[in-house]
């Protein structure tokens, strides 16, 4: 059986990193993988897609055709991938692959919040599927910055309604007080409601405070595993959620 995981996060979050390292790393532990790119726009990746959405959708031939500039052309790009999904599926269906990487768009906008976005995702082959959400630990240290990516990565979750792993990239940036800080405030909400008391002031931390209650109240949680893909740390933990919610905690391939 094919499983499929969705890296989705802010430009810069490590999407393509992630993705590179983890399927390394999967390959290392005798799994079956492929990566799929779904970045229209990605001038280089630091892994070879074994599907790439380029081959079906030129960014620069759009501007150039379209009169388009590159965000427009980035647009356009976007729904234009539905059109293609059928075709896009069936190349990945033939890899018969145990668990496909989907590298979703840097600008996570074009992918998560547009019309097509959900359509791409559930058109994307009929296997299980999963995403996981980036949040990047330099820029989560702020807990202001912390409470914008949970909100994030709540609406990201309504938009696909799929189960959601939550992931603290590019944690080897970081000392390990910081990370474990950060992932704190995602288990404790008295450790971040502390935090926000502590570091903000004003409407930020009247918004703050006001946001977080209100994700709580929906009964939201978003737990985050620390993971580095320089270092490969917490692959091992990253892997166990996502086996529990793909394969049962079975490995993927056997």
């Amino acid at each position: 059986m094919m499983r499929v995981v969705f890296f989705i996060g802010t430009a810069g979050s490590g999407k393509s990193s992630l993705t590179a390292a983890f399927a390394e790393w999967l390959r290392l532990s005798k799994q079956d993988v492929s990566i799929i790119n779904l970045d229209p726009g990605a001038l280089t990746l630091p892994y070879t897609p074994d599907v790439d959405v380029r081959d079906y959708v030129n960014v620069e031939e759009l501007m150039d055709e379209y009169s388009l500039g590159p965000n427009g052309a980035l647009v356009m790009a976007a729904d234009l991938i539905a059109d293609e999904i059928e075709k896009i599926s069936m190349d990945v269906e033939e890899l018969k692959s145990d668990i496909v990487l989907v590298d979703t768009p840097g600008q996570m906008e074009l992918f998560a919040f547009r019309a097509s976005g959900p359509y791409i995702v559930h058109e994307f082959t009929k296997e299980p599927k999963a995403a996981v959400y980036l949040f990047d630990a330099v820029f989560s240290l702020n807990p202001l910055n912390y409470v914008s990516n949970v909100f994030l990565s709540a609406a990201v979750y309504t938009r696909f309604f799929i189960p959601q792993v939550h992931v603290l990239s590019k944690c080897d940036l970081l000392p390990a007080d910081d990370v474990n800080r950060i992932v704190d405030w995602s288990a404790n909400p008295k450790s971040l409601e502390y935090a926000i008391d502590q570091k903000l002031e004003g409407t930020k931390r009247l918004l703050s405070r006001n946001m977080m209650k209100a994700i709580f109240q929906l009964g939201l949680r978003f737990l985050l595993i620390p993971v580095s893909a320089r270092t490969n740390d917490g692959m091992i933990n990253f892997n166990m959620a996502l086996e529990r919610i793909l394969a049962g905690c079975d490995k993927y391939t056997y």
